[in-house]
């Protein structure tokens, strides 16, 4: 079997607040990957205008999403980040897998489906095509392993089966070409974490998301500290104490997210949390939060609102990264020219 490089990708969209979902549930762990592997971090901004985006808002957001990555702690000189559409090379290869993938493995893909409601008519080819590109954003660079949250696991699958399929029915042409028998790996998820599907502070049934209009139902990586304290003081819980082991919160979704929280945000786990605060009221329990909630993100807004203030740094800091990104990539997609049976110049 073909040897593949370790190298991490992910990234976000550029649509609405950063939230401490997508704190806890991706870029603590992106932080942590870039000490030990080579990573590549995108602002997924083509993937934001599968619906419609203000032009201005997009430029904004594009800036706002680079700066909560550098405020959370990824590194441009260890780590390379940049925003997808500076490099071409993930709409040449999309286009590819678009010719690859099968209309029923985009039929199941869940996302879309919520996404595009009970309009599904008036939905844009681009919503329906976008885990193609998605495809195309992993496999650009060849990449071995994907941090995701669970809603996304599904999108890695179809990657692998992209991948799979364009190994197989270029193999020939794959081996004549001096890669062995595989030229694209099949990619892993990884999903871990104590936090990696952070709930909503206003109903534990509901995963949080920029697209609650209940500000209170998140609390933004832009959110001040008197702005988090609030929001915690306000989140909903129920009127029994806080139960001395994890089995104890069993049907219990609002203690559990607040104890998974604190967990995620302290570096522990809920049995370590409950060790401490087992038996404790909430209005205890929640000062305490506050505490470390405070103490952990209040920084990372107030970076970002430094960062912000000069949105040149922000841009010269995307375009070192996407000239690092295009170099891997244009590589892989004159490879894929090649065994398509494209004629390109040398």
């Amino acid at each position: 079997m073909a040897e593949f490089k370790e190298l991490v990708f992910s990234g976000m969209q550029p649509t609405g607040n950063l939230h401490l979902g997508n704190y806890l549930g991706a870029m603590i762990r992106w932080i942590e990957l870039q000490k030990t592997m080579e990573c590549i971090y995108c602002v997924v901004d083509m993937h934001a205008i599968t619906v419609w985006q203000d032009p201005a808002d997009l430029k904004r957001q594009i800036r706002e999403v680079t700066a909560a990555y550098l405020a959370a702690g990824l590194d441009p000189k260890k780590s390379i980040i940049f925003n997808q559409s500076q490099v071409q090379q993930h709409a040449e290869l999309a286009w590819v897998f678009n010719c690859v993938a099968r209309i029923g493995w985009m039929n199941r893909m869940t996302q879309f489906k919520e996404k595009a409601g009970k309009d599904r008519e008036n939905a844009s080819l681009g919503l329906y095509a976008y885990p193609s590109l998605m495809a195309a954003d992993i496999l650009a660079y060849r990449a071995t392993h994907v941090p995701v949250g669970e809603d996304q696991k599904q999108h890695v699958e179809l990657t692998r089966d992209i991948a799979q399929k364009f190994n197989n029915d270029y193999a020939a042409s794959i081996a004549a070409n001096g890669y062995g028998d595989a030229f694209f790996p099949l990619t892993e998820p990884m999903i871990q974490g104590p936090a990696t599907r952070v709930m909503s502070l206003r109903d534990g049934s509901k995963k949080m998301s920029k697209s609650d209009p209940s500000d209170y139902s998140r609390i933004n990586l832009t959110d001040d500290a008197d702005t988090i304290a609030q929001k915690v003081r306000k989140a909903k819980t129920d009127p029994e104490p806080l139960p001395s082991e994890v089995e104890g919160l069993k049907g219990r979704l609002e203690a559990e997210n607040l104890v998974s929280i604190y967990a995620a945000l302290t570096g522990t786990t809920a049995e370590d949390v409950l060790r401490e605060h087992g038996g404790s009221q909430f209005s205890g329990f929640k000062a305490a939060l506050v505490d470390v909630a405070v103490t952990k993100l209040a920084p990372i807004a107030g970076e970002m609102r430094r960062l912000m203030a000069d949105p040149g740094h922000i841009d010269a800091i995307l375009v070192d990264g996407s000239d690092r990104a295009r170099v891997i990539a244009a590589q892989t997609m004159d490879s894929v020219k090649d065994i398509v049976g494209f004629v390109r110049s040398r």
